[in-house]
C-alpha cells in the first residue's frame, strides 16, 4: 500500500534534505556541548558520575556492595567507556556531545511525525521547532554525563518507535502485520529502558504508556463487542505491553541474580523517595506562576477565534495570531526589560507551566474526539515531564527535558493548523493555514534567543562558584578535557601530589564532601561505601559514619574547605566531624583541604 506525501508512514522516509538537516542539527548541538565543556565543569556533578562509574568498572556492585540511590544505566555506560577507552574526562565529554546531537535529531523526527498530517509545510516547521534544541538539547545545558539526560534520550527513542507503531497501524487500516507486531514489541521493550536511567522520570512514562495502551485496547474491544476480528486487528497493540513485560521481567531477573532485587528496590525506590520526594504543595508550585492569569486566556481566546466562523475575516485571524503569540513575544521582550540573568531565566521557564496546561487541555480534547495511540502518546510525555519535576521542581529539573516540551508544542501547532481549516467545507481556507507557520516562527525565535542566552549564561549552573575568570586546564592525562574557572583545579592537583607522596594506595580514606573525582583520577580502589556526602546519596548518620570508618579500618580523612559548590551539601558536617575527630588527628593543611590521619 503506497502512502502519499502527507501520510503518517511517509514521515519514516528519508530524502537528501533529511540527511542534510540531520547532520546540521547533530553537529550544531554537539558543538554547543563541546563549547560548554571547553570552559565549564561542575565538579560536584561530574565527580559523582565518574567516581561511581569507576568503582563499578572495578567490579564493585551498586546496591549490594555499597549504597546507591540512582538507577544503574548511566553509570554502567560510563563504566564501559572507562573499561574500553581508559580514564580520561574527555571521553565522557565526547559521549555527551554525541548523545546530545542524536537527541536533537530524534526529537526533530518525532516533531515531523506529529506535524505531517495537518500541515503542508510540515518539514520546514519541524526544522524551525528543532533549531532551538541546539541550545536547549538534552546535554546542552548540563554538558557532562547525567542520568536525567540519558533518560530523556531513551524516552525520545521510545516515543519515536511508538510513533512508528501508530503510523504502521494507520497505514494498514488497523490490520496487524508481522512487521507491525514486531515493531510494537520492540517499542514496548524500549519504553522500559528509561526506568533504569532515572526512576522518577522513567516510571511515570512507562506507567502512563501502559495505561494508555490498555485504555485503547478496551475501547477497541468495546466498539467491536469483543469479536475475534477485533483481537486480531489489535495484535500490534497487545504486543506493546507484552514487550514491556518481557523487558521488565528480564531486568528484574538480572537484578535478582546480580545485586538482589530487594536491594535495588530499597535503594532506588524507598530510600530515594524518602530523601528527594517533595510534598504536594511543592509539586504544585510549578503552576503558581502569576503570568498564567493572562497567558492562558490569551491562548484560549486565540484558539476560540480560529475555530469559529469569525476566522473567515482577515482581522479575526490577525487578532487570533496576536493572542497566541503574546506570551512568547513577552518572553522575548523580557530580554530588554530585565538585565539580570536570573530574571531572564525566570521569564523563559515561566513558559513551562503555560505549555503544560495547554497540552493537558489539548490532550483531553483530542482523546474525547478520537481515542488513538497517536493522541495518547502526549499522556506518557506529560507524565514523564511531571515525574522529572519531582526531583528539583521547575528551576532545577528542566535542563534535560526541553525536547519533550517541544514535542508537546508540536502537538499544539498541529492542532492549530487543523483548527484553521476546521471551519471550511473543503478543508482549505486561503490565508488561514499560514497562521501555524507564522506562530511557529514567533515561538521558535523566542525559545532560540532566550534559550541560547539561558544556556550560555550558565544560570542553571549558578549553584557552582566562579562562573567568571580565567579558565584553568590540567596537564594530568585523566583530567584531559576538564576546564574550571578559579583555583579548584590547582587545589585538586596539590591534593593529588600529596596523596601520591604520602598516602599508601592500599590504605582507605574518606573524602568529605566528595566534590573531586579523586578515585577516577588516581585509579585507587574506593574502600569506603559512601563517596558523596549529600542527603540524596548518603544514608549514614554522623554516628554511623564514624562506626563505618572504624569498622573499615579507614586510615585517612580529607576534608575540603574551599568548595566549588556554593552551599555545603553536607547538612550534618559539624556533628560528623565531632564523631570522626575522636579517631583522626590533624596531619597536613593544604591550600583547600585539611588532611587527618588515624594512628
Amino acid at each position: 500500500m503506497s502512502a502519499n506525501a502527507n501520510s503518517p508512514i511517509a514521515s519514516c522516509r528519508w530524502r537528501l534534505r533529511d540527511f542534510v538537516a540531520c547532520a546540521g542539527l547533530l553537529l550544531a548541538t554537539a558543538a554547543v556541548v563541546l563549547w560548554q565543556n571547553a570552559h565549564l565543569t561542575v565538579l560536584w556533578d561530574s565527580s559523582y558520575i565518574l567516581d561511581s562509574s569507576f568503582r563499578i568498572s572495578l567490579g564493585q556492585l551498586p546496591y549490594h556492595d555499597f549504597p546507591f540511590a540512582h538507577a544503574p544505566l548511566t553509570f554502567l555506560i560510563q563504566a564501559a567507556i572507562i573499561r574500553l577507552a581508559g580514564r580520561a574526562f574527555f571521553h565522557h565529554v565526547v559521549y555527551a556531545a554525541i548523545v546530545g546531537g542524536l537527541g536533537t535529531v530524534v526529537a526533530w523526527r518525532c516533531i515531523l511525525f506529529i506535524l505531517r498530517p495537518n500541515l503542508r509545510s510540515c518539514w520546514g516547521v519541524s526544522l524551525l521547532l528543532a533549531v532551538p534544541l541546539t541550545f536547549l538539547g538534552i546535554y546542552s545545558i548540563l554538558p557532562f554525563p547525567s542520568y536525567d539526560c540519558d533518560c530523556a534520550f531513551s524516552i525520545l527513542i521510545a516515543v519515536l518507535l511508538l510513533q512508528r507503531v501508530s503510523a504502521a497501524s494507520e497505514a494498514v487500516a488497523r490490520k496487524a502485520t508481522s512487521r507491525a507486531i514486531l515493531l510494537a514489541f520492540v517499542a514496548g521493550a524500549a519504553a522500559v529502558v528509561p526506568l533504569f536511567f532515572k526512576q522518577n522520570i522513567g516510571l511515570p512514562f512507562l506507567a502512563a504508556l501502559l495505561a494508555s495502551v490498555l485504555l485503547l485496547l478496551a475501547g477497541r474491544l468495546k466498539r467491536n463487542n469483543g469479536r475475534t476480528s477485533s483481537y486480531l486487528g489489535s495484535l500490534d497493540l497487545f504486543t506493546i505491553p507484552a514487550g514491556a513485560g518481557l523487558a521488565l521481567g528480564a531486568a528484574c531477573l538480572l537484578l535478582h541474580f546480580s545485586v538482589g532485587l530487594h536491594n535495588y528496590i530499597h535503594w532506588t525506590i524507598q530510600f530515594a523517595a524518602q530523601r528527594r520526594l517533595p510534598g504536594m504543595g511543592t509539586m504544585l508550585s510549578v503552576y503558581a506562576e502569576p503570568s498564567l492569569l493572562w497567558w492562558i486566556p490569551c491562548l484560549a481566546l486565540g484558539v476560540a477565534l480560529l475555530r469559529t466562523r469569525l476566522s473567515w475575516f482577515q482581522w479575526s485571524r490577525w487578532v487570533a495570531l496576536g493572542l497566541l503569540a503574546a506570551p512568547f513575544l513577552w518572553t522575548l521582550a523580557s530580554l530588554a526589560i530585565y538585565s539580570d540573568a536570573d530574571d531572564r531565566a525566570d521569564s523563559l521557564l515561566a513558559l513551562w507551566p503555560l505549555l503544560l496546561v495547554a497540552s493537558v487541555a489539548l490532550t483531553v480534547f483530542n482523546l474525547l474526539h478520537d481515542l488513538t495511540l497517536r493522541n495518547l502518546l502526549p499522556v506518557a510525555v506529560l507524565a514523564s515531564i511531571h515525574g522529572a519535576l519531582l526531583s528539583q521542581q521547575l528551576w532545577g529539573s528542566t535542563y534535560a527535558i526541553w525536547p519533550l516540551l517541544m514535542i508537546l508544542a508540536a502537538t499544539m501547532i498541529s492542532f492549530l493548523a487543523a483548527s484553521c481549516a476546521a471551519v471550511t467545507t473543503d478543508g482549505v481556507l486561503p490565508g488561514t493555514v499560514r497562521i501555524a507557520p507564522v506562530f511557529t516562527v514567533v515561538f521558535s525565535c523566542a525559545l532560540l534567543v532566550c534559550g541560547a542566552l539561558y544556556a550560555l549564561s550558565e544560570e542553571r549552573l549558578s549553584y557552582a562558584q566562579a562562573m567568571d575568570g580565567v579558565v584553568c586546564r590540567s596537564k594530568i592525562s585523566e583530567l584531559k578535557g576538564m576546564a574550571i574557572r578559579g583555583p579548584y583545579l590547582a587545589d585538586f592537583e596539590e591534593l593529588l601530589r600529596f596523596a601520591a607522596a604520602e598516602i599508601p594506595r592500599a590504605e582507605g580514606m574518606i573524602l568529605i564532601p566528595g566534590e573531586d573525582p579523586f578515585y577516577f583520577v588516581t585509579g585507587r580502589i574506593p574502600q569506603f561505601p559512601v563517596l558523596l556526602f549529600d542527603p540524596a546519596t548518603d544514608p549514614l548518620s554522623p554516628a554511623q559514619l564514624a562506626e563505618a570508618a572504624r569498622a573499615g579500618k579507614t586510615r585517612w580523612l580529607i576534608v575540603k574547605r574551599n568548595l566549588q559548590i556554593k552551599e555545603d551539601p553536607t547538612p550534618q558536617r559539624e556533628a560528623a566531624m565531632r564523631e570522626l575527630l575522636h579517631m583522626f588527628v590533624p596531619f597536613r593543611r593544604l591550600r583547600a583541604y585539611d588532611v587527618y590521619w588515624r594512628p
